[in-house]
């Protein structure tokens, strides 16, 4: 349904259901022009409600054709109902009923890719947040869970594979050539846990057996193109069931786990009871055509879904309001999944950088929202990095201040005390709070209050006294509806370090017998002094260990003190964190200053990195990557791009220039032999050595030249043909470079994902991506712009990731992607409310181009018929709400 004024939607306007869904039968007749859809809902008015109305409201959206309605069996005539776009009204029920309804819906039509659509000939569905409408009429609400059971029919030859919830319970032939096959799921769900699949598919089988000895079939459906790419999400599966078991005692509980890659998706993967659907981006990998980083996302990916099974579809959110009670708890779970698998610390970084990078930017930002928000127009704009995950860093800080053992107790409780219903995130802290007696109603803040709290810390040593006091300060800015902030509750984990690089003791009185050598201290005030006894001497301060709350902190560092953090901090992410800020700090000083030089300490300091063979390599590989453009201009006031561009340009050819013998050295000694591994050390070696050699490129190098190319041609990995491929595109060697991109399409211009790599490439080059390559990337026969993912590769990276060209001075960037997203949002409104983003930050540039961002946007709210996804991303971010 597209308005010019969607509604608002508030939390403090939830009222339970009416009536309740206690079984849904459905059957799908599927055909090449339409699918007819017959649902039976045994309903019942609900006993909680306090409404007396007779009526009954049901949820639709873009139902083609109702061809009937009937009432415990009755047909009913029309002027018994009302059937509108969007809601299908019955006048008069009984407290008890069955309800029959039949649709006629044309999913080859689907362009919007929610509720049952086509993607490569197959059907296939997406119900998360509200596509069960798109379906059939329904109370289309994640607070209603019924059991479902589906039988789906469809031509034998065109469909083979028929899916759906649950466990197959009936399966045979029909007349005409058709066949059907029925599931049965016989635990509660809400719809949006529904899901489909009916395609010519390759079945990929394996097994798991569980904690009781209980045996699971694994299944996973691709298109017969893709069969030998199962393997590592197959073992990812195995290894997050067998974690989730060790870590939080759930077993899964159905007989058959299923899996199925869609091309056209407009999210990474989908939960649903049972039968998962991934987007093939985020499930297929071979070490031919996915990276190392591909292969980690995949496996994160994986967990991610399989854990939705007790935290999200066990247990699931009363209402969208909710929506991190389940991806919140469920990125921590993945991300403690991934640290326990690979490195921890790299882990760490990793999310601290999208954290730091992208939801920052997120709350401060005129779409900026609480981890539970109190409204919203369009639910789809909800699935946040707020919600994800800050979500997860709110879980996190449960889990450092109860510790380790209690949390498990608390989860324990969770799930044994909300097995088969929709609640809340109180309900989650509440069961944290029962099962380890602490108070957390000051915690709770975290899920109520939007914004990022800002830690300015000050420090003084009394040397007579041997006491060094900490004084901590934390704020929240104002952000659209909330001013006057609370102070929350923020564990702030630190340690201290003597002159030499050793860890003091941590003394909170001058008693203390067995100090620990780092500890957490609990935040509740606006300010906070601490003073730490029984010192010789001043130490330099090591704050915020291991990121353990998601905040901005002040001190004013000395570059001394940031270069001693790189070399001795015991905290492998502080150490990464010291020479990230040491990093901006010359970065930012060249541009405010063109004329000062690249201060020639940063270049003895990753001097020592590069040489230091005792440390952990992966973080070695994570300390050589510069601030992304994307942080830096984060970080800034009314930033000037260009300027930050050049002077982070500047600092990265000085180090390449000056460390050029150490490149080469790092180069060839992470050079690896024998068969391809996606183990931490392997992957930490080839990043090192693929850094190595974009750096030399970036400088013209002709070694580096030669190196490059020799490595393009000979990988057999995607990891280091891609690592050339991005240097050669990167440097200024541009017929060795349309040699690699013609070389590499050629040999790969049939797998979709190895193409979207190569999109990708080019649009988020800062050398090559300006709009005339991007105008001639969507002129490319590979693009589609049916496909979520093309856009992503070719749209979504040039505005997100190559910021020099997308700010060009003559804001040519910002009206090519207010074109593509008014275009877009004819038919796919999800992807094209995601694009808007980079544009609603427009109050946070100079006016030379904030203006043009805002007539930008302008230019959005201004097309005729605009979504409500669009509409309110828009809106928002031209009023500042």
């Amino acid at each position: 349904m597209r308005t010019s004024q969607p509604q608002t939607i508030f939390l403090k306007d939830y009222r339970v259901p009416a009536f309740l869904v206690d079984h849904v039968d459905l059957r799908f007749e599927l055909f090449e022009d339409g699918a007819r859809v017959h649902c039976t809902l045994a309903m019942r008015r609900n006993p909680d409600s306090d409404s007396s109305d007779k009526s009954l409201e049901l949820d639709g959206d873009s139902l083609t054709t109702l061809e009937s309605v009937s009432l415990d069996g009755n047909p009913l005539e029309g002027s018994a109902y009302e059937d509108r776009d969007d809601k299908l009204t019955l006048h008069e029920v009984p407290d008890q009923f069955n309800l029959g309804i039949v649709t006629w819906i044309e999913p080859q039509n689907n362009t919007r890719l929610e509720g049952l659509y086509k993607s490569s000939g197959m059907f296939c569905t997406q119900c998360e947040a509200e596509g069960f409408r798109c379906i059939t009429y329904f109370p289309d609400r994640p607070d209603v869970m019924a059991r479902f059971r589906t039988r789906v029919e469809a031509d034998k030859t065109r469909y083979p594979i028929l899916l759906s919830n649950g466990n197959d319970v009936e399966k045979g032939d029909l007349a005409d050539g058709r066949h059907f096959v029925t599931w049965e799921d016989p635990f509660p769900k809400p719809c949006y846990l529904f899901a489909l699949v009916a395609g010519d598919l390759v079945e990929k089988r394996d097994s798991f057996k569980t904690m009781s000895a209980r045996d699971i079939d694994l299944r996973m459906y691709v298109e017969p193109r893709n069969a030998e790419k199962c393997d590592h999400a197959m073992d990812s599966l195995k290894r997050a069931m067998r974690w989730d078991e060790e870590v939080y005692g759930r077993e899964y509980d159905l007989d058959i786990f299923m899996i199925v890659a869609v091309d056209d998706f407009n999210m990474g993967a989908m939960e649903n009871k049972g039968l998962n659907i991934f987007n093939s981006s985020c499930v297929l990998a071979s070490q031919e055509t996915a990276t190392d980083m591909a292969f980690q996302r995949i496996e994160s990916i994986v967990a991610h879904e399989y854990f939705h099974n007790w935290s999200g579809n066990r247990v699931t959110c009363r209402d969208w309001f909710q929506l991190s009670l389940k991806e919140g708890f469920t990125v921590f779970r993945d991300s403690c999944f991934s640290a326990d698998v690979g490195s921890p610390t790299v882990k760490r970084i990793e999310d601290a950088t999208m954290l730091r990078t992208a939801q920052f930017a997120e709350d401060a930002g005129p779409m900026a929202h609480p981890v539970r928000p109190e409204s919203y127009m369009e639910i789809t704009n909800f699935y946040t990095l707020t919600i994800y995950e800050k979500g997860s860093e709110v879980v996190g800080m449960i889990h450092t201040l109860l510790g380790a053992d209690l949390f498990r107790k608390g989860s324990d409780l969770y799930f044994e005390r909300h097995d088969g219903q929709a609640v809340t995130t109180d309900d989650f802290v509440r069961a944290m709070e029962d099962a380890s007696g602490r108070d957390l109603s000051q915690f709770r803040l975290w899920y109520e209050q939007s914004g990022t709290p800002e830690l300015t810390v000050r420090d003084e040593f009394d040397d007579a006294a041997g006491i060094y006091r900490l004084t901590i300060d934390q704020s929240i800015p104002d952000t659209p509806g909330q001013t006057n902030k609370k102070p929350q509750h923020i564990p702030f984990a630190i340690g201290l370090l003597s002159a030499d690089g050793q860890p003091l003791p941590l003394k909170l009185t001058a008693d203390d017998a067995e100090a620990p050598m780092d500890c957490v201290l609990e935040l509740t005030d606006a300010s906070h002094t601490f003073e730490f006894h029984g010192l010789s001497e001043r130490p330099v301060p090591s704050l915020l260990r291991g990121f353990s709350a998601p905040v901005r902190v002040f001190y004013p560092w000395t570059r001394e003190q940031l270069t001693f953090l790189m070399s001795h901090d015991p905290d492998g992410f502080n150490r990464w964190d010291a020479g990230q800020r040491l990093a901006v700090d010359v970065i930012n000083s060249l541009v405010s200053s063109t004329g000062e030089n690249v201060d020639a300490g940063l270049v003895e300091a990753y001097r020592s990195l590069l040489a230091d063979s005792s440390l952990d390599q992966a973080l070695v590989a994570k300390m050589l990557q510069l601030p992304s453009e994307a942080y830096l201009i984060e970080l800034a006031d009314q930033p000037n791009v260009p300027a930050i561009h050049r002077a982070r340009e500047r600092v990265l050819e000085h180090l390449a220039r000056s460390l050029r013998d150490e490149l080469l050295a790092c180069y060839h000694r992470n050079t690896l032999s024998g068969p391809y591994e996606v183990t931490p050390e392997a992957v930490a070696r080839r990043s090192l050595r693929n850094t190595a050699l974009a750096w030399l490129l970036h400088v013209d190098d002709e070694e580096g030249r030669t190196l490059a190319i020799s490595q393009f041609n000979e990988s057999d990995n995607m990891t280091d043909r891609m690592g050339a491929l991005r240097a050669l595109v990167n440097s200024g060697y541009e017929k060795e470079q349309e040699q690699a991109l013609a070389d590499f399409y050629r040999q790969w211009k049939d797998d979709p994902q190895v193409v979207e790599q190569w999109f990708a490439v080019q649009s988020g080059s800062s050398r090559t991506g300006g709009l005339r390559k991007i105008h001639e990337l969507m002129e490319h026969s590979a693009f589609d712009w049916k496909n979520p993912n093309k856009i992503r590769s070719v749209i979504g990276v040039f505005a997100g990731q190559n910021l020099p060209a997308f700010h060009a001075e003559d804001g040519a960037g910002y009206q090519f992607l207010a074109e593509q997203v008014r275009k877009l949002d004819d038919s796919n409104p999800q992807i094209a409310a995601r694009l808007v983003s980079p544009l609603t930050r427009w109050r946070k540039f100079a006016p030379v181009h904030g203006d043009q961002m805002k007539s930008a946007l302008e230019t959005i709210r201004d097309k005729s018929g605009l979504s409500r996804d669009v509409y309110e991303v828009v809106h928002k971010s031209l009023a500042g709400q």
